[in-house]
């Protein structure tokens, strides 16, 4: 009796959709992001987009995005038929691939291959292993910084993620968590983000000069928001 492996779950990284579809890679991940928004108010509708690293030319981490063939075609809907249809084309040579039956009798007859396949889940337990110690205190900074109290404006929150303050108002503009009224000097949350308790609305009075009061309005990020926002940029704090 011949041993079938299980076929492993066939996913495509956005790098392939964008060597594919001849975009920039930033535009497609701006694509999936918005749809990862969009579907957050649809709790109904589960698609299967995770975050990952690879490693570019120069060795350097940067973020892409896994999809599953029906989060691929999500993101496609908006794209011009000739990128749409190479992009399936390339599904279909996924799905084609088999994996070939293995005999557990002729493995255990022969110690090579035995001895390969010992070594093969080995690695991948090492390799397991390892991820889940790499990622151990991150994830238990990040569970102490959720359960903290107190807020940080968008400044500070842009030190502490590591990136310039500049691309944080931006993003955050971007993908409406901040807005800024108009004839209005400061940034204010939108009301969404506050139920969520990802950000904050302060609202302070401070004496001018002149002794008359003034009101000032600030959005800050919450130790929820800070931890949400860390996920979405990682750790190397590019975006």
């Amino acid at each position: 009796m011949n041993l079938q492996t299980t076929n492993p779950i066939k996913t495509m990284l956005s790098t392939e959709i964008a060597a594919l579809t001849s975009k920039k890679h930033r535009h497609v991940m701006r694509d999936i992001e918005v749809i990862i928004e969009q579907l957050k108010t649809c709790p109904n509708l589960d698609t299967s987009i995770q975050a990952m690293n690879y490693k570019d030319s120069y060795g350097r981490n940067q973020k892409c995005y896994q999809l599953d063939y029906e989060s691929t075609l999500v993101v496609l809907t908006g794209y011009d038929v000739v990128a749409r249809t190479k992009v399936i084309k390339r599904w279909q040579e996924l799905e084609q691939q088999t994996i070939k039956p293995i005999d557990p009798m002729q493995v255990l007859n022969d110690p090579a291959a035995m001895r390969g396949l010992l070594l093969t889940y080995s690695e991948k337990v090492i390799s397991l292993e390892s991820k889940v110690a790499e990622q151990a205190p991150k994830i238990e900074a990040l569970t102490r910084l959720s359960e903290s109290d107190g807020s940080l404006n968008i400044t500070d929150a842009a030190k502490a993620l590591n990136i310039q303050p500049k691309k944080l108002f931006r993003w955050l503009q971007e993908n409406q968590w901040i807005y800024r009224r108009a004839g209005g000097s400061g940034y204010i949350a939108y009301q969404n983000r506050i139920q969520s308790r990802v950000l904050e609305h302060k609202v302070t009075t401070v004496q001018r000069k002149d002794g008359s009061d003034k009101i000032t309005e600030q959005a800050r990020v919450t130790p929820k928001g800070l931890t949400k926002l860390a996920a979405i940029f990682g750790s190397t704090g590019e975006k």
